[in-house]
């Protein structure tokens, strides 16, 4: 999930109800095709909605590598 997040949230990225439902909708639909279900995802996070919401919040890109 972390890896996901740091993969797929931009920097541009507003802190709004659309975004993360775009982003919410593109994590459930990348986690398919490698076997990952919704409901183990949530079992993974107490809120995925809030746990999108603060990558967004607390964007670093980190080091570049």
């Amino acid at each position: 999930m972390e890896q996901w997040l740091a993969n797929n949230v931009p920097e541009t990225t507003k802190a709004d109800v659309i975004s993360v439902d775009e982003l919410t909708h593109k994590l459930i639909a990348d986690a398919k095709p490698i076997g990952v279900k919704r409901s183990e995802i949530d079992e993974e996070v107490h809120s995925l909605y809030r746990t999108i919401l603060d990558a967004i919040v607390h964007y670093d890109p980190g080091l570049p590598e």
